[in-house]
């Protein structure tokens, strides 16, 4: 039976520097972070797109599934991890990784838990929604885990992090087996994957999404609370 608790690989006060200091917003990029075992687990037991459990977009502004709320837990492989995701030792982890203190995880996984993407699917360039209505507290933090075997380049999907004012993406991250991606959520963290998959018919772009909250932030980072912000021309 898989641990309950996720035991991150890596040195989060060795990376907050990284974290900190990096464009075109605070982030990390971490291949290998989680025992590849708990992630083959979860990949194993992964819905395919046809399953029922699936929220559909298909709009200009994105072309995905999203796990609907409620649903996807009655895989114990799934639940497993999201729930361990979501323990102290994680919320330890991202903590002294970010600097942000008294990081709450989302029990709702809320716009988050399974996402996936399709043949010709996409997502433009955007900044997160900021503010949980249900909890009433201020989205900080993301973290997304890949769980893309021998995925190519020429297969697109890679998430592109944007600058404010940026007429292209400032860097790309390929969606990788066991890499994860933490970044600090704010008007100004714009991204995406803005181009139509170009992968084989038969595979798909899968990842986990996690949110975490906290309640109240910098004061320099505050707005109205608001949905999902797209920009209005995304490169194309």
């Amino acid at each position: 039976m898989l641990s309950p608790v996720l035991e991150p690989r890596a040195d989060p006060d060795r990376l907050r520097d990284q974290f900190r200091g990096a464009e075109p917003f605070p982030h990390v990029v971490l291949d290998g972070l989680f025992e590849e075992d708990a992630l083959a687990s979860v990949l194993e037991a992964f819905p395919a797109p046809e399953a029922g459990v699936w929220r559909r977009f298909d709009n200009p502004r994105e072309r995905k599934l999203g796990i609907r709320e409620g649903l996807g837990w009655e895989d114990r492989r799934i639940a497993t991890f999201l729930l361990a995701a979501s323990a102290p030792p994680m919320l330890e982890f991202l903590e002294r990784l970010s600097g942000i203190d008294g990081l709450v995880p989302d029990p709702y996984f809320a716009g988050g838990g399974l996402h996936q993407t399709v043949r010709g699917g996409f997502l433009k360039v955007h900044a997160d929604f900021n503010w949980h209505p249900k909890l009433r507290l201020d989205r900080r933090l993301n973290l997304l885990v890949y769980l893309n075997r021998d995925w190519k380049e020429e297969y697109g999907g890679a998430l592109e992090l944007w600058a404010p004012g940026g007429a292209r993406a400032a860097k790309s991250i390929l969606p990788v087996f066991n890499r994860t991606v933490v970044f600090a959520t704010s008007d100004a963290a714009l991204h995406g994957h803005p181009r139509p998959l170009d992968c084989p018919a038969d595979r798909t772009r899968k990842s986990i999404s996690l949110y975490y909250y906290t309640n109240g932030r910098p004061e320099e980072e505050r707005s109205a609370p608001h949905d999902t912000r797209f920009l209005e021309e995304p490169a194309t």
